[in-house]
């Protein structure tokens, strides 16, 4: 099949390497996990993508949900939300800096390990699977959450308590 698409080199075997198929694949959770995974299937490279220009994919995020829902309380609270359950994908990338040179390039089932450090405090928190590290990104980005928030990933993956 041509599923499970996480990187060029997956779309290369899975897709191009089969006479007859669609050019096309489903990229979904890999896109979910890694947004500028179409950028590096068309260039045929591995994106090494700073925390910093993930943290620019966040804010443009923001910025759609505000204007789509509004800069009210609702609003906000929708945005948040939203925005969480994609840091519930998001967080699985690996840096490519940081993986082993034959591990390369990640694979779907791989988290980042545990106790593992980023080249910036904010590549470690992005990296993290607790999601109270997760809102602590929200915070950044839409201001604090009001008391009495809670948050639990909707698809609760066997990697969450």
């Amino acid at each position: 099949g041509n599923g499970d698409i996480f990187s060029y080199v997956d779309y290369e075997e899975k897709v191009l390497k089969h006479e007859g198929l669609s050019t096309t694949a489903m990229i979904g959770r890999g896109a979910l996990i890694k947004p500028w995974l179409p950028t590096e299937i068309k260039e045929r490279r591995h994106w090494d993508i700073s925390a910093s220009e993930r943290l620019d994919l966040l804010k443009d995020f923001v910025k759609f949900g505000l204007e789509h829902w509004g800069s009210d309380t609702h609003g906000v609270n929708n945005t948040r939300r939203f925005l969480l359950e994609w840091l519930s994908f998001l967080h699985r990338y690996i840096p490519v800096g940081l993986l082993e040179a034959n591990s390369i390039p990640q694979t779907m089932s791989q988290r980042p390990p545990m106790h593992v450090c980023g080249r910036s405090d904010l590549e470690t928190l992005m990296m993290s699977k607790n999601s109270a590290d997760w809102i602590k990104i929200s915070d950044m980005l839409l201001g604090p959450v009001s008391g009495g928030f809670n948050f639990q990933p909707k698809h609760k993956a066997n990697s969450y308590k």
